[in-house]
Formats: C-alpha cells, sequence, structure tokens
C-alpha cells in the first residue's frame, strides 16, 4: 500500500483560491462554517502570519512549487491564457525544480486534481503521472472548462466537488500502490463568479447570515471599479458574500471526505496535509473587494498578502498548536522535502526555509531560527514585513507605504511621510533592497516592468517585448500617495 511510515509520508497539499486569512471559523469567524478545516487545525499547526509571495494567483503558485520569488521564477502576474484567447499556452515553469519533480525523482507518485494556472494545462507538468487540470484560472463553477484525456471539455459536475472526486479517486489508487504518494488538490474556490454559482445546500447555510465580519466601509480611493463580479461585490454585497461563505463551506466537504478516505486506508498518520491559500482576499476589508490588484496602484495589505496555513501529520508534527512567528509561500518547497526526507536542491535563487523546527517543537533540523520578516511582491510594488513594521515601495513616483502594525494593525495610518519615521523607513528600505538583491534573477526581475495587475501573456523567457508580455489594459498608475 502507499507509506505507512511517518517518516516516509504521503502529502496532500490543499490549495484554495483567493482566501482571506479571517475566513476560516479556527481564525475567529464565527459566521464561517468549517469544521472539517477547523479540526484538521485541532489536529496540527496553524500559522497565524503566513504570507504568500505575491497576492495573485499564478506567481503565488510558481513561489509554493518552486521556492522562488516571482522575479526569480518569472511569473509576474496571473497568466490570461486560454479564457483571454492565448490558445498556444506555454509553461511557465521550464527550467525550474518543482516539489513535484524532487518527489517523484525520489520514489513518490505525483497526482494533481483542479487549478494549474502556470501555463500549459493539457499535459502533465513534470513530475505528475495522473492529471485532472482546469484549462484556465477561473470560470463558471458548473460546466468548468477541463482537460480530461488531451481534450476540453467542459465539466457537468459542480466543480469544487468533482475536484474533490478525482482527489479521492487518486488517494483510492495510490494506497493500493507500493509507493508513497504527492497530491496536490487545488479548489477554484472560493473565486468569483459567486452569484448563481453554488448549489442551495451550500447557499441555504448562510441564507439568514449576517455577514458581520465582512465590514463594509466607504470604498477605498485606490479601488479599482472595473466591471465585474468584484465592482458588483462592492455595490450589493450580500449575494456575493453569500456565495462566497457557500463555497468555502463546499471545500470544507471536499477536506472532509479527504480525510475520511485517508482514515478509511489507515493512512492518516503517514500522511501531510496540508491547506493554504494561493493569495489572500478582502470582501469589504480596507474599502475593497478583491487582493492586490483590486487597487490602483497595486496594493499590499494584510488581507491581500496573508493567508490561512496548516500543515497536520498526527503522531509525527505538533498538534493544536498555534505558530504565530512569519512565515511564506517560498518555505513550503523546503519544508515538504525535509519532511520527505529528501535532499532539498541546491538553488542560489531560493527564498524560504524548512518550517520543520516549528512544526516539530525544533527537534528536527537547525534551520529553525524564527522568521523575524518577510518579503512580497507584484511588479513595480515590493513589500518588506516585520512583527511590527511594514514597508512598501513602488518603482519610480508611485506612492510608497509604511504602517506601524503594533499600533495601526488595519493599516489605516501611512506614515510614510512623517519625519520621525524617517530612520525606519531608511532601515527597511535597506533591508527590502539588499534581500530582493540576492534572491532575483536579472533577466527575470519584475520590479522595472509594465505590470499593471491585468494579466501576463507570455512567459518571460520567450524574450517577447514587454509591451507583449503583460496586458496594460486601461490602468495607469496614480501618483498621489496615500495618507492618513
Amino acid at each position: 500500500m502507499a507509506s505507512s511510515d511517518p517518516d516516509r509520508p504521503n502529502f496532500v497539499v490543499v490549495v484554495t483560491d483567493d482566501q482571506g486569512p479571517w475566513a476560516l471559523g479556527c481564525q475567529g469567524n464565527a459566521e464561517l462554517q468549517t469544521p472539517a478545516i477547523d479540526a484538521l487545525a485541532g489536529r496540527g499547526v496553524r500559522f497565524e502570519s503566513f504570507f504568500c509571495a505575491s497576492p495573485v494567483c499564478s506567481p503565488a503558485r510558481a513561489s509554493l512549487l518552486t521556492g522562488r520569488m516571482p522575479s526569480a521564477h518569472g511569473v509576474h502576474d496571473w497568466i490570461r491564457g486560454e479564457a483571454y484567447g492565448l490558445m498556444d499556452e506555454e509553461s511557465y515553469l521550464t527550467g525550474l525544480t518543482t516539489t513535484p519533480q524532487v518527489l517523484a525523482d525520489n520514489g513518490w507518485r505525483c497526482g494533481h486534481t483542479g487549478k494549474w494556472h502556470l501555463g500549459d494545462a493539457r499535459r502533465p507538468a513534470p513530475g505528475f503521472t495522473e492529471w485532472y487540470a482546469h484549462r484556465t484560472g477561473d470560470g463558471p463553477y458548473v460546466g468548468a472548462p477541463i482537460w480530461r484525456d488531451g481534450q476540453r471539455v467542459a465539466e457537468d459536475r459542480y466543480i469544487t466537488t468533482a475536484i474533490t472526486d478525482e482527489a479521492v479517486r487518486f488517494v483510492d489508487s495510490a494506497a493500493a500502490g507500493p509507493d508513497p504518494f504527492y497530491l496536490q488538490v487545488h479548489y477554484t474556490a472560493p473565486h468569483s463568479p459567486w452569484v448563481g454559482q453554488h448549489p442551495a445546500e451550500y447557499l441555504d447555510r448562510y441564507a439568514d447570515c449576517a455577514f458581520d465580519s465582512c465590514p463594509r466601509p466607504e470604498p477605498d480611493p485606490w479601488f479599482s471599479w472595473e466591471p465585474g463580479p468584484i465592482s458588483d461585490a462592492m455595490r450589493d454585497p450580500r449575494p456575493s458574500l453569500q456565495g462566497y461563505f457557500a463555497s468555502i463551506t463546499a471545500v470544507d466537504d471536499g477536506v472532509d471526505r479527504l480525510m475520511r478516505t485517508l482514515a478509511e486506508h489507515q493512512l492518516v498518520e503517514s500522511t501531510v496535509v496540508v491547506f493554504t491559500s494561493d493569495n489572500g482576499f478582502s470582501c469589504g476589508h480596507h474599502g475593497i473587494w478583491g487582493k492586490g490588484n483590486a487597487t490602483n496602484p497595486l496594493n499590499m495589505w494584510e488581507n491581500s498578502v496573508r493567508v490561512p496555513f496548516i500543515v497536520s501529520q498526527p503522531g509525527r508534527l505538533r498538534s493544536g498548536a498555534v505558530e504565530s512567528g512569519l512565515a511564506g509561500a517560498c518555505d513550503l518547497h523546503p519544508t515538504l522535502l525535509r519532511l520527505a526526507g529528501v535532499p532539498v536542491p541546491e538553488d542560489p535563487l531560493a527564498a524560504g526555509r524548512s518550517l520543520l523546527p516549528q512544526l516539530t517543537d525544533g527537534a528536527d533540523g537547525a534551520d529553525g531560527a524564527e522568521h523575524v520578516i518577510v518579503f512580497d511582491e507584484y511588479g513595480g510594488t515590493r513589500m518588506v514585513r516585520t512583527v511590527e513594521w511594514k514597508l512598501v515601495q513602488r518603482y519610480g513616483d508611485a506612492p510608497g507605504e509604511l504602517y506601524d502594525l503594533g499600533d495601526d494593525p488595519a493599516e489605516e495610518h501611512n506614515l510614510i511621510d512623517d519625519p520621525s519615521r524617517r530612520a525606519v523607513v531608511a532601515e527597511l528600505a535597506g533591508v527590502l533592497t539588499d534581500w530582493f538583491s540576492r534572491h532575483i534573477d536579472e533577466q527575470l526581475d519584475a520590479y522595472s516592468r509594465p505590470i499593471s495587475g491585468r494579466g501576463q501573456l507570455h512567459p518571460v523567457r520567450r524574450g517577447t517585448p514587454d509591451a507583449e508580455t503583460y496586458y496594460a489594459g486601461t490602468t495607469e498608475i496614480r501618483s498621489g500617495a496615500r495618507t492618513s
């Protein structure tokens, strides 16, 4: 059967799409019904301050898989792809080493179900032998665009259920085989669309919900009113909130099915289960709906860059623990490889470290110094975050931001122009510049490129001009500083 050895475990990595750090019951949201994910946290380690590498899907997902920042892997914005008429999609991870590749080379059987959004999804990416992939980055929840056996099809099942079905099928099959397995379960939920998409069994659970967990302040001046589900939700939030919450509860049912399947095969103690999201999201928080590209200029607010992160393996990892230290998406790649007991490939541009010490009380490794700084980037917007401070720098004359998170956790008062904070700005700017200078590939550096948050058209490695690589749309960067 699949691995029954806790020290050479199986892996199930669940990734949602656009889930804010506030959007789980175990993270303090009494309105959201997520009992299975809450139970997972109760059996494992939940990180309170875990950050994506970029507050938009494709770059964030590439960083989870490679341990590199966007300016080192070259995925700089969400990939427009087939949904926008680009039928000759290329792989955006060519030449990069990913977690499933390393595991496959060391004897793991690797499968993927759900959203890929890193270029060509028709064929299994390197390392994978089983592959059920969404053709685009988002789309309808019924009739979703899927690759099945190399053919474009419309999935007739509710896509969250379909992704779970395929994941359960993989576990059932892998459990009968001799090798340990690695399974990615990448839901499209809770990404838009939200209205008219979800089964009544989930929507009805929120029919009388007040949604008090989602504030409704005045729209932020930077909010982008581009037509679509985001601006519709800003104008009339309740239908979208009902759909957003319902979609997360549907994911929770999927996690429950996966855990029951592992239990049926007696694989719970020999399987590492990870739950996280690609990037954060706001549903009215900070006066926006959306993530990093919901504003102009692109933002790095907490609800855009922080995501849920839970790791569980009963009997081997800490149980019911809450980790308060800062950690980030680039840490996942080395963490999973350390948990697998396989060497982490040498990579001079690696931006993460293994979190194994935090998962095991420091008993299993020497690289357990608690993170005190994390970094984030989205094109010409870069962030350095300590426990107390956040500095956001933007390329050229676009406005910067400084927040004292101890006194201002809601990031309402921008101190960038406060004369008394010049020393803080200078120190953090030096840290940010030095760190990125050591974690970028100069040929793939995103900082000075015209990335608008409206999508990437081709891989940077293709060598096309920037004007043909990124979609500009009609958005212009505003030059005025945002202050309190």
